[in-house]
């Protein structure tokens, strides 16, 4: 079988230089992705044309050489496969129509959710097909209390304030939301390694704002469920989680969620991982995306940084959070670059 350094890395196997790859390594900083996105009529039928996915998410591997593609797709199929109103405007990212404590129960009554995933699944298989055998191939989804908080708020917010307060004083139909969209995680994760994913992230975007009950409660448990279901039926599926903002939540997240690698966002302290998790515990990340905007000697410096932090465990090498628009691409080639080649 072909080495791929960086699956070999989330499983445990500390290399001699970090693997990398880039979270929204496939996007608008690529003139060529804006081409392709001309030729969709929205993001979501981006999301859902194979032809156009599959391109989208190998053109990063065109230009660098990064150790894996990440299946280009959105968080947010699944509130839209499951029958939630969802869509991308211009300016303002997602809008959705709110659920209430009422249309929960509709939910995912009206057609299967993996039917209408069908064609993401279809990527997936194209991608396995056409990737270079020592290139990692990951999918992934959004976690369920991220996620929940765009179907109960309708929107990104600062605080989440909807989801939050929806949880205190619904508890009985946020506990049905949750269920709902653990099991379709399992389900549409499973699906997605039965395609050809080896490895899947789970992305926790807005793990912060909550005290260390509502943590445990709507990230650490949802996100343990779905390493559970999916391991019961992909033995050993190898799992990034990635909390962003959990802060002093971290080394109880990775405890008892069971991931494999835990993804730092850029604001983890360098020397976190040394003090408060198991070495033997594989990260990610955690370069603030702004220092590759900016570019020069600040940036080598930063990833020499990096690099040195995490050079006694495994280590993946990843921005900590998404690349922004505006980023050059020689400056995405220099960091690749450094970090292949020191």
């Amino acid at each position: 079988m072909t080495h791929k350094p960086l699956l070999a890395t989330v499983l445990g196997q500390r290399q001699e230089r970090p693997p990398i790859w880039i979270m929204r390594q496939a996007g608008r900083y690529l003139p060529e992705y804006r081409a392709i996105r001309t030729k969709a009529k929205n993001f979501l039928e981006l999301c859902y044309t194979p032809d156009l996915a599959t391109e989208v998410t190998l053109q990063p591997l065109r230009r660098f050489d990064l150790d894996a593609a990440i299946l280009f797709s959105d968080i947010l199929v699944i509130p839209d496969a499951l029958g939630q109103s969802v869509r991308f405007e211009a300016g303002e990212g997602p809008v959705l129509d709110p659920v209430s404590v009422e249309s929960i129960a509709g939910l995912g009554k009206e057609r299967d959710a993996l039917d209408h995933l069908a064609p993401v699944l279809e990527t997936v298989r194209r991608l396995r097909a056409g990737l270079a055998p020592e290139k990692t191939l990951i999918g992934f989804c959004g976690s369920p209390w991220t996620v929940a908080t765009y179907m109960i708020g309708g929107r990104g917010s600062p605080d989440q304030a909807a989801a939050r307060l929806f949880a205190l004083r619904h508890p009985e139909a946020f506990a049905a939301l949750m269920d709902l969209l653990v099991q379709t995680s399992v389900d549409y994760l499973v699906a997605q390694f039965e395609a050809g994913a080896d490895v899947v992230q789970l992305f926790e975007s807005w793990a912060l704002n909550l005290d260390d009950v509502a943590f445990a409660e709507r990230v650490i448990e949802p996100n343990r469920r779905i390493v559970e279901g999916v391991r019961a039926r992909v033995p050993n599926a190898p799992v990034i989680g990635f909390p962003r903002g959990a802060a002093g939540n971290l080394a109880r997240y990775a405890d008892q969620t069971g991931v494999n690698a835990l993804g730092l966002d850029y604001a983890t302290p360098l020397d976190f991982a040394a003090q408060h998790l198991p070495s033997s515990l594989p990260v990610q990340g955690n370069l603030d995306p702004l220092r590759l905007v900016a570019g020069g000697a600040q940036l080598d410096a930063r990833v020499d940084q990096v690099i040195a932090a995490f050079a006694d465990r495994p280590h993946i090498f990843n921005l900590g959070h998404g690349i922004v628009p505006e980023t050059p691409i020689e400056h995405v080639e220099r960091l690749v670059n450094r970090v292949k080649n020191g």
